[in-house]
């Protein structure tokens, strides 16, 4: 075996990582005991393919990219799929009594003795990315692959397993941490997996008069997985229920409750609302993962100008910076990067947020509960004896949390906070609409970003792509900007789900309170006449900004005139 540092001398060799990135990954991955190469990747400081060809090259093993891969049944039987998704091991190619096996872990030191006794035959290894080769195990062993003839739910809908009342019963006596093989534990965990494996970020589960619908929002559009008998529907929800810790019995009122599991090595926190309907009780489940609030600001996909506006920004002393957009526009990760940015040991940040939903190190969380009276306004006033620097306010609800947080601005705090608006002018009427004074909105609000997300071009399946000439139009492209645009769209493969994106990426308008404008604030004119002076001043409004993401082959026309509009002038 090599030694234990070349696989750091490599990256550094080769450029992968500097100096400080490597001693950081090191200190994380020592502190958290998970692998370095695991750790390099979370934090973004290398794609995953460039990191695992070096761990390949450090343990002198092949690497192997799966993207697209197509392998012989009679290879794939050769491993049975229990083995595979369990040491998340997936076989290439049979040669002379020999399987060449992908794997992701190469420090696993026993997994290659463990395949020769359970397969009797020799094995090799090569390196792949743990994400590929859990994308290689569903579509080849079919659990999970949008193409599989066979339903996911086929074993439960096709047998006559009995979901009758007594079903019910026996879910709801089941521990929460029960791993047997009822068929309800069974599928409901299928469910979830599969949601997570294809990055959904809601799990849907709907009754109907005779069916429920189970649906996955991928990407911010929501795609139809089944539709299992409605006898199923029992002992679903109650296995749900009891997962969350709710009350089984309750029939007639919502309830909220949580779910924590791991699955594919990470953790995931599942948000679950349970809503009673005329067909029953309707389940959405949020799937929260933590990778997700580790983005920094430069990720979120702001323009240069925009970029070190914000950051700059972040910075001041104090005011009120306010994220706009509707529900799942990526507000919250705009404002946890903008946290995890100022999150120092010299920096005390406390949160009011209904739910919290991620978990921060270092920041002081408080969660809002109406049932005892602990609303935002009263967080507010009692967090702001606990002498912080920054505050983060989920929600400007109403006129009493907004003027908390503009009487937090004034006395010298820096404070965040979203409000449901369509752009960045329009929060400045909608807080005066609340009731909240003008000469306070004027005087304390610093910025409004406003934000909406489209989804990307599959980095595998991209292709140049030339536009109706309607679209350009409607976009008001100009010959001279097509001159150097590398317009391009996604023709759809297996890495993303023949839907030809992969990811999601902000569009933003960044309105900077100035002069003009506070004074247009301070005598109520209309959204319309403070947007032409932001446009005026150098606003580069949301739909501008996603054009310009087209032309540089980021997204697509479809994309951008579907979440935002072109603005009047």
């Amino acid at each position: 075996m090599p030694p234990p540092d070349s696989f750091s001398n490599i990256l550094l060799s080769e450029g992968i990582l500097s100096d400080d990135q490597l001693a950081e990954a090191m200190r994380i991955a020592a502190a958290s005991g998970k692998k370095m190469h695991d750790e390099v990747v979370r934090l973004g400081y290398a794609p995953g393919e460039a990191v695992m060809k070096a761990l390949a090259k450090a343990h002198r093993l092949k690497f192997s990219d799966l993207t697209g891969i197509s392998v012989p049944q009679e290879v794939i039987d050769l491993l049975p799929e229990s083995v595979a998704r369990e040491n998340n091991i997936f076989p290439l190619a049979e040669s002379g009594g020999t399987l060449r096996v992908a794997t992701s872990d190469p420090t696993d030191m026993d997994i290659q003795e463990k395949l020769r006794f359970i397969l009797n035959r020799e094995v090799e290894l090569s390196l792949s990315p743990r994400e590929q080769i859990v994308e290689a195990i569903n579509r080849h062993y079919g659990a999970s692959d949008g193409e599989s003839a066979d339903s996911m739910l086929q074993e439960f809908t096709d047998t006559a397993i009995d979901f009758t009342e007594t079903a019910v019963e026996q879910a709801a006596n089941q521990n929460p941490d029960d791993t047997s093989d009822a068929p309800v534990v069974k599928l409901v965990n299928l469910i979830i997996t599969e949601a997570v494996t294809l990055r959904a970020s809601d799990i849907h589960i709907e009754p109907f008069e005779d069916r429920v619908r189970i649906r996955y929002r991928i990407d911010g559009r929501l795609v139809e997985r089944d539709n299992p008998p409605r006898r199923l529907l029992g002992a679903i929800l109650s296995r749900i229920k009891i997962l969350s810790k709710l009350d089984i019995a309750e029939r007639r009122r919502p309830q909220d409750g949580r779910i924590k599991l791991t699955a594919d090595g990470k953790d995931y926190d599942l948000r679950v609302s349970v809503l009673p309907t005329n067909h029953g009780q309707s389940v959405v489940m949020r799937i929260l993962d933590k990778e997700n609030i580790r983005v920094g600001i430069r990720q979120l996909g702001l323009s240069e100008s925009d970029f070190r506006i914000f950051k700059n920004l972040i910075r001041r002393p104090n005011g009120i910076i306010l994220v706009t957009g509707p529900t799942g526009s990526g507000k919250t990760t705009t404002l946890y990067a903008s946290l995890n940015e100022l999150n120092r040991p010299d920096t005390k940040i406390i949160t009011a947020e209904d739910p919290v939903e991620y978990y921060l190190a270092g920041i002081n969380q408080v969660e809002v509960r109406h049932s005892i009276g602990l609303d935002f306004a009263r967080v507010i006033r009692s967090m702001l004896r606990q002498a912080p620097n920054v505050i983060l306010v989920g929600e400007m609800r109403d006129t009493e949390t907004a003027q908390m947080g503009i009487q937090a601005s004034l006395t010298g705090h820096l404070v965040f906070s979203t409000l449901h608006t369509n752009d960045a002018p329009g929060a400045i009427t909608r807080m005066i609409d609340m009731g909240v004074p003008a000469y306070l909105v004027a005087s304390s609000v610093i910025a409004i970003l406003a934000q909406r997300l489209v989804r990307i071009n599959c980095p595998k399946c991209k292709q140049p792509f030339t536009p109706l000439d309607t679209q350009l139009e409607l976009a008001g492209v100009t010959p001279e900007m097509l001159k150097g645009a590398t317009i391009m769209k996604g023709r759809g493969c297996a890495h993303c789900q023949k839907s030809g994106y992969k990811g999601r990426l902000g569009i933003f308008e960044l309105m900077v309170m100035n002069n003009k404008i506070r004074e247009l604030a301070f005598q109520g004119a209309p959204t319309q006449e403070i947007r032409r002076a932001a446009v005026g001043q150098g606003m580069r409004v949301m739909f501008d900004d996603g054009v310009q993401k087209v032309l540089r082959g980021i997204t697509t026309f479809d994309e951008v005139f579907r979440v935002s509009k072109k603005a009047e002038r």
